[in-house]
């Protein structure tokens, strides 16, 4: 397997710019995430690194080689496409050892490489059957059987799972994070889905508009949005933002809503002028001692938890309760927010404008 670096990565189709001097680097055996709405660059991004798309400029390195030039034959990587690709005229047993026969393997090597990726994988039972009649899961084995099979030195995969319906989504999800991990591969994954992405990446990528917003652990991303964009991408529901007007400095230690003290972390670099408060759902709580007060809107039961939507004086807010928590529409309830879970954003240029317990400078503001 193989550590891949992007330096200053970008893509023009004539005068429009699909990605924009893009850096990050994944580790050897990370599973890593492409992350983004559609059209945000992140399907060019896996095209240029697999080199099925040359760059406009910039420099890709897999395995310490320059490769950005060369195209994908030269690369030595495994593309799963989202539709499986496979070639409906073969069984299952040929189109996983269709790589290796194109590679002049012996027969007894292939039939040894094709028995162990099939009990990797599961699906012994089926190698003599056509294609066609499978399930969606099971051709989806089969496109990552034939991948897997020629040992490569990198996995890239463009929404392998998002032909599937939810409950094969979900299984076949686990059971590739499984994979990737009994086999230590370096995965590079493009979804849309930010459930996907906290669930099976070691790192993520977050685009939008060609640009990286954020590169970072799933948990540091989610806690720490550096933008306002990641804070709403990311989560369900998303980030509340709790508006106001003011002038904030470094060192100052509460911001006024509403004519009430809220408490926040350490901020970094000033900001003039309109500031978000961004806190999540699950981090907003109900105390009658609070001053800052809200009305309930409506209160949706979800089982183990309530999600209950309120008016501020600042704003709309979710707040993600226990279920057991009674409160009915029209209630005016005292809101608090626990300092260590709030960011704060400059709403001009989205970027956040704190650190908090030293998690490290998310942005400069």
């Amino acid at each position: 397997m193989a550590q891949i670096i992007i330096k200053n990565l970008r893509k023009d189709f004539g005068d429009f710019t699909a990605v924009k001097s893009s850096s990050f680097t994944i580790e050897d055996g990370e599973f890593f995430m492409l992350l983004g709405p559609s059209g945000c660059g992140k399907t060019t991004t896996l095209r240029m690194i697999a080199g099925l798309e040359l760059p406009t400029s910039g420099e890709i390195y897999i395995d310490g080689e320059e490769v950005s030039q060369k195209r994908a034959s030269h690369r030595d990587i495994a593309f799963v496409f989202q539709m499986f690709a496979l070639y409906p005229h073969l069984n299952v047993r040929q189109n996983i050892s269709y790589p290796l026969k194109s590679q002049g393997m012996s027969r007894a090597g292939i039939k040894a490489k094709v028995a162990e990726v099939a009990g990797i994988l599961g699906i012994e039972d089926i190698l003599n059957k056509p294609v066609g009649g499978l399930s969606g899961g099971d051709r989806q084995r089969i496109a990552l059987g034939r991948a897997i099979v020629r040992d490569p030195k990198a996995f890239l995969m463009d929404e392998p799972l998002g032909a599937l319906d939810a409950e094969f989504r979900e299984r076949m999800a686990e059971e590739l994070r499984a994979l990737h991990d009994r086999m230590n591969a370096t995965t590079v994954y493009v979804t849309h889905d930010q459930l996907e992405a906290m669930q099976m990446g070691d790192k993520i990528v977050v685009m939008n508009h060609g640009s990286v917003e954020q590169f970072g652990v799933p948990q540091e991303i989610y806690d720490w949005p550096a933008s306002m964009f990641v804070a709403t991408f990311i989560g369900s529901p998303s980030m509340n933002f709790l508006r106001f007007n003011g002038a904030v400095a470094k060192g100052d230690e509460a911001v006024m809503l509403d004519g009430n003290s809220i408490s926040i972390p350490t901020l970094l670099e000033g900001c003039n002028g309109d500031i978000a408060l961004g806190i999540r759902p699950e981090h907003v709580s109900f105390g009658e001692s609070s001053p800052y007060r809200g009305e309930v809107i409506a209160s949706e039961y979800l089982g183990t938890t309530r999600i209950v939507t309120l008016n501020t004086p600042n704003g709309p807010l979710k707040a993600r309760t226990s279920s057991a928590l009674n409160v009915t529409a029209g209630e005016i309830v005292g809101l608090q927010f626990n300092p260590d879970t709030i960011t704060l954003f400059n709403e001009k240029t989205g970027a956040a404008l704190l650190s908090v317990q030293n998690k490290g400078v998310l942005s400069d503001g």
